[in-house]
């Protein structure tokens, strides 16, 4: 799957980073707090190296082809423990 990242809005349209690719999906359907606070549906989530950048409105492309744009964006870390740190992505 790959990610875009949302740079930002011109007086036109929004700007995206390049493509960048991550490797783990999940399709669960999960209740979210999106960047305003408001409960929102997610129906996929990524799991990613930490160093991910992936803002909310970010473009996102399943490998089945549906493309959909990241909600939130949560670091993952855990100093002392012996689990990996990640970036999770909630996607609508």
């Amino acid at each position: 799957m790959t990610v875009e990242p949302y740079l930002g809005t011109s007086a036109y349209e929004p700007h995206y980073g390049p493509p960048v690719t991550a490797s783990t999906l999940d399709e669960t359907v999960r209740h979210v707090r999106d960047r305003t606070g408001a409960e929102v549906v997610s129906t996929a989530q990524i799991i990613a190296a930490p160093d991910l950048d992936c803002p909310p409105k970010s473009r996102l492309a399943f490998p089945d082809g549906r493309r959909t744009t990241a909600i939130s964006t949560t670091q993952h870390t855990a100093p002392g423990l012996p689990v990996p740190a990640s970036t999770q992505v909630n996607a609508e």
